[in-house]
């Protein structure tokens, strides 16, 4: 019965769609003053939202985040339509259930912290070098894996990787400069090919050389 039971639940679990979202110059809410919502206020900030935090008590360390508007009183029914996203962060399920309502209403997208059943996405985990970001998620089941998953990874995801999107990038404006698109074959195979080799090796234009090779581009290397 208890198998039985566990498969049923497991059935029941949505399928999640993943996205990134472009929050730069955007309003996102945070409801929530502590470590939690710390978190996630420094995450949006680093993605150049404009973030505002709501909540009775706020920490010291949010009060130092620059950029930052603070207002410390209880969420207030309905406000959330004003924004673009909304992370609720409190160990309130009322409060939690009460913004998860009023984003659905209004269109925001929502998340609760810990709190699966009042959200409209879930956020993974994410090792980031540069612009190269690795997330896992677990679709909200587990975030202790996703985190520890992400440690595991951080160990070999260095800078070398930073490196390579840099190369990739170049290499894929060219093809759109030259083909129209970058959307074409060979991408695979260069990268099979040992272009990451030569990346670590610091052998940058060889690298690209060897891109422009497998996709059939003819430019040459670039000033």
């Amino acid at each position: 019965m208890a198998s039985e039971t566990a498969t049923t639940v497991a059935s029941l679990q949505p399928n999640n769609y993943p996205v990134n979202l472009v929050v730069s110059g955007r309003r996102c809410l945070v409801v929530g003053g502590g470590n939690v919502a710390l978190r996630k206020t420094r995450g949006l900030v680093a993605a150049d939202a404009l973030v505002t935090v709501v909540a009775p008590e706020i920490t010291s360390e949010l009060r130092m985040l620059e950029g930052v508007r603070l207002h410390a009183r209880p969420y207030e029914r309905g406000e959330v339509a004003s924004y673009w996203l909304a992370i609720t962060c409190t160990d309130d399920r009322a409060v939690n259930a009460q913004v998860f309502r009023d984003a659905e209403a209004a269109g925001v997208w929502a998340n609760s912290a810990d709190d699966p059943v009042n959200c409209a996405f879930t956020l993974p985990a994410v090792a980031r070098q540069g612009h190269l970001q690795l997330a896992i998620s677990t679709a909200g089941k587990s975030p202790a894996l996703a985190s520890w998953l992400r440690k595991r990874f951080e160990n070999e995801f260095d800078e070398r990787w930073a490196t390579l999107l840099d190369v990739l990038a170049d290499v894929r404006q060219e093809a759109r400069d030259d083909l129209g698109t970058s959307e074409v074959s060979g991408w695979d195979q260069a990268l099979d090919d040992g272009v990451f080799d030569l990346v670590c090796a610091g052998e940058l234009e060889a690298a690209r050389s060897q891109l422009r090779q497998h996709l059939g581009l003819t430019a040459v290397a670039r000033a």
